[in-house]
Formats: C-alpha cells, structure tokens, sequence
C-alpha cells in the first residue's frame, strides 16, 4: 500500500485545475466515457442482475477511471494521483477480514461473494438518525447492541448536551462527543456486551477537532467514519482526520457516497463510481472497509430501482474482484412504524447480501428526523440478511421486484412514520404491541417467499 506521507505529498504536487473542471469534465465526462467503452448499461427489469462479465466490467471500469481521475483536493486545487500498478497493489496488499471488538466480542468482518452463504457483517443502528436527548441515545444504543445479530455498532448523534443544542466548531461539539463516547460504553454495559464495536466513531462530531476529541474516550477496538465529498474530493479537514487516526492505530471506515442525479449521473455510471470508491477508500481514507451509500438525488435514499440496481452490479464488482471487506449503507424513506419502511429494508437487504455486500443498518426517514429511528428496524433487517444468505440472484430479483411495486411511487411522498417515543415503551425500552404485530406479519410474508428465518 502506497504510504499516507506520499498521498500527502501528492496532495500540493499533483496536477492543478478548477474544480469545475474536474467535476464536470473529468468526473462527469470520464464516467459516461468508460461506461461506453465497457457496454454497461441499466436494466431496470432486473434490480439485482445475475451477470458475472457485467460486474467484473464495472470494476475495471472503475479501475480505469480512478487510475486517470484521481481524488480533487478543493485546498489545493490539484488531484491526487495514482498509476494502475499502484491500485493494483493497493487491491493485493488491502487489509483483509479485519478484526473488531474485544474479548468475547472480537470478531473478524469477513469479506462476502455473490450468493455466499456466509452471514454478512451487521453493522447495525441509527445509520446517523438523529436523537434529541443523551437519555433516548442511552436507550436506543443499549437496544441496538442487545439485538442478537449485532457485530458492530452505528451510532447516533446527539443534537443536545445538557439540554444545549450543539453547534458544530463550538465547545459544546466537544463536549458533546466525549458525552457520546461514554454513553456509547455504558450502553454497551448494560445489554452486557461491554466489548461491542463501535464502527463510525464519533457521529455526534462534525469536525476534525470534535472527532479527535471524543477518540481519545474511545479504546482502538472501535473504528472511525471517514467520508469522501461527492464526487471524489478530499479535504484538509478530512486529510487531518485520517492523519490523527493512523498515527495512532485507530481503525478507519472509508466511507463514500455517490449521488445519483449530481456528477455522478445514473444508475450505470454511479455503478462505476462505486467500484472506484472501493479504490479511494483503501488508498486516501485508509481504510480497514469500505462503507459506501450511494443516494438518490431526489429521495435522499438509496432504496429505489435506480439504486438498488446500482448497489446490486457494484456490490457484486466489489466482492468479486477484491478481498478488501465493504458494506451498503441502508438507507430507506419512511419512518419507522410503516410497511413502506419494512418493504424499503426488506429490499436494500436481500439486493446487498445476495450481491455479495455486507451491512449497516438502517437510516429510516431519510435518515434526518431527530428521534425517528427505532431498534425495530435494524432487528428485522439483519435478521433478514441472515436468511438471505446463500439466496440465489434470480430469487433475490423476483422478491425485489415484488416488493418495488409495494413502495416505488412514494419515494418522494414516504411517510416519516412514528418517533421512537411514540411506538416504545421508554421504560421497558421495548415495542409497543401494534408494531410487534407487524413485526411478525412481515417475517411471515417473508417466509412464504421462501426466506428461511434462524429464529
């Protein structure tokens, strides 16, 4: 792997240009350019396709535009730059099958094919849903890690400390982030698996100093969220982020998130976009996965077709073509306490583990309402991506389509769905009876299409 000291070097060496320029015609243009050359096109009739020469086409497509694009540098205004053997080496000597966690709660986050019957890592929370209170974040995370298919943890973040709305910069970020830090362990406690992982660090910090500060409240058995700006940008204030981290051991999720509908165009395009992701995460954000969420442009959520065809046909390019782990971050449109949400799980789920992706789950309503998250839903959908493991790509595509025609022309209408306050019981941190009901009723649609559910 080519050393940080030399990327950062890259960053006030390489090639300069406007940053216009690099979205519009290096971006944009290279995109639609490669997917020509390399015959990828959408199909909207199969959501998750069966078509192994078309995901190893959108990887070397992926691999050809990242070798002559690079990632932009708005400080500077130069890229930085790679040569083909450096990825390639990049691919080879990637971390592999890392570990997280500690004591009996140590786990390796195994890298998955398309169709594997290995379970896919859940990664499971908020997905960065807000919440109003240190006392509802206490709650949800201490459900979140008492879920029995739970290796690792999303965190929320917080939007008040001591009843103080934080503002990002300020000290209260700060001190927010040390607050969640220590809540985040406590919870972890109480469900008595003090050992659980958490695996996007400090959600509550929004910037360079608030992160490092609540790392330091931390131990090196979690990992910390690194995220690229769309599309294929870095800056200072991430570079120093990952300059803290690996100085000091820390583990890093490389987080990227193409836009369907910005310079990343349509669902072929942000397929490659996506598989040159995959390169920018080992190589800029270093690290030890990948954790990727392409969003639609218009419904703020990565569940419609478009979408799902996307995540399905880059997924499969990923795991097919490299053993560096990564996941799909869901997120879905309604709120918690809806079928349109359960239908938008059910869908992202069976699309990323039958293509070979694991999973962090799940941002409901857009991910962005203070409080609209539940335990419900992460519950569901991993044990949703336990039975779908080993399901076949054509299985897979007919209960996705199926399951589209349930929701696909609300995505711009979604419900927001109920507030944890409204369908828990905050004292017994359980759900209310309604919502066990369509819990149930859901698992059992489920199974009469053929998923077989451990429990």
């Amino acid at each position: 792997m080519i050393p940080f000291s030399t990327v950062v070097n890259r960053v006030f060496t390489g090639p300069l240009g406007r940053e216009k320029e690099f979205d519009i015609k290096l971006v944009a243009g290279k995109l639609k350019e490669v997917v020509k050359k390399y015959d990828i096109t959408y199909d909207p009739e199969n959501p998750v396709p069966s078509d192994d020469a078309l995901a190893d086409r959108v990887f070397e497509a992926g691999l050809e535009f990242y070798t002559e694009v690079g990632t932009y540098c708005p400080d500077t205004e130069r890229r930085i730059v790679f040569t083909r053997d450096e990825l390639v080496e990049a691919l080879v000597t990637a971390p592999e099958n890392p570990v997280f966690g500690k004591g009996k709660e140590a786990k390796a986050f195994v890298a998955r094919k398309p169709e594997s019957s290995v379970p896919p890592w859940c990664f499971l929370g908020t997905a960065g849903g807000p919440v109003s209170t240190e006392e509802i974040y206490l709650q949800i995370v201490q459900a979140h890690a008492e879920i029995p298919f739970c290796d690792a943890i999303t965190a929320p973040p917080l939007t008040t400390n001591n009843g103080l709305r934080i503002r990002a910069g300020s000290p209260l970020e700060v001190l927010a982030t040390i607050r969640a830090a220590v809540l985040a362990e406590e919870a972890f406690r109480m469900a008595g698996r003090p050992g659980l992982p958490i695996m996007n660090g400090i959600a509550t910090g929004s910037s360079a100093t608030g992160k490092i500060s609540g790392a330091h409240y931390l131990e090196p058995h979690h990992s910390y969220a690194v995220a690229s700006q769309s599309e294929f940008k870095i800056t200072f204030e991430k570079l120093n982020e990952i300059a803290f981290l690996t100085s000091v051991g820390a583990r890093i999720s490389g987080e990227t998130a193409p836009l369907l509908g910005g310079f990343a165009g349509g669902p072929a395009t942000v397929a490659v976009a996506n598989a040159a992701y995959h390169l920018m995460a080992m190589v800029i954000l270093r690290g030890s996965f990948q954790l990727t969420l392409p969003t639609h442009f218009m419904y703020k959520s990565n569940s419609s077709r478009e979408l799902l065809w996307a995540m399905s046909v880059s997924s499969q390019a990923i795991s097919r073509n490299s053993h560096f782990s990564h996941l799909n971050d869901c997120y879905v449109s309604a709120g918690p306490m809806t079928d349109m949400c359960f239908y938008e799980i059910a869908n992202e789920v069976i699309t990323s583990v039958v293509s070979g992706a694991s999973l962090e789950i799940v941002a409901t309503a857009h991910g962005t309402l203070v409080d609209h998250s539940s335990p419900m839903e992460p519950k569901l959908a991993a044990e949703i991506g336990h039975a779908a493991a080993g399901m076949t790509r054509k299985e897979a595509n007919d209960i996705v389509k199926y399951y589209l025609g349930k929701y696909e022309k609300q995505l711009a209408d979604a419900p927001p769905g109920k507030k944890y306050q409204e369908c828990y019981d905050t004292y017994t941190n359980t759900p209310c009876e309604a919502y066990q009901e369509m819990y149930y009723r859901f698992k059992n649609e489920l199974k009469d299409k053929g998923l077989v559910f451990k429990y």
